[in-house]
């Protein structure tokens, strides 16, 4: 892809700020074991170094969907990829995104997860860009607000490139 890249997070920046997250989802169920439900594909390294940082029992289940399609905007149409494999019924979940941009996917999914029924369902998002968002969303656990750029890197693509950056980067064309 020819375009630039322009650090908005550093990997220092992301480090520390995931295990204050990962502290204070601890703090708020204490003693309690955790489902954290990964949206896959862009969460995958939030969610590794998140559930790393969090201390007790902590279970993980991916949730594959695509709302991008390859594009820089998201289409508002979310596509189940990948189900969980197990039930959560009666457990403490955390819904762990890797933006929340319009808000769109997420409402789908915290609906989608709702009825299937958790004792507790939480949002945490490494990334909010809340300027752009269509439907609003209630997060427990915010990494970064962020203004409304195209953002790559720490698991976020174009066209399944630049996941591997372990920084946020700003994408230019």
């Amino acid at each position: 892809m020819n375009g630039t890249l322009r650090t908005l997070i550093s990997e220092e920046q992301i480090q520390a700020r995931v295990r204050e997250l990962g502290a204070r989802i601890r703090a708020d169920f204490p003693d309690q074991p955790l489902t954290l439900v990964c949206v896959l594909k862009g969460s995958f390294l939030f969610v590794a170094d998140l559930v790393r940082a969090i201390s007790g029992e902590v279970r993980v289940e991916f949730l594959g969907v695509a709302s991008y399609h390859g594009g820089t905007s998201s289409s508002g149409v979310v596509k189940i990829t990948h189900d969980l494999r197990h039930g959560i019924e009666g457990q403490i979940c955390i819904l762990v995104e890797d933006i929340v941009d319009t808000g769109l996917t997420i409402d789908y999914l915290v609906r989608m997860l709702k009825v299937r029924g958790p004792k507790a369902l939480h949002v945490a998002t490494l990334l909010d860009k809340p300027d752009n968002r269509e439907v609003e969303v209630e997060l427990s656990y915010v990494g970064f607000t962020i203004p409304d750029e195209f953002v790559v890197g720490y698991g976020l693509d174009l066209g399944e490139l630049y996941r591997n950056l372990p920084y946020v980067a700003i994408y230019s064309p």
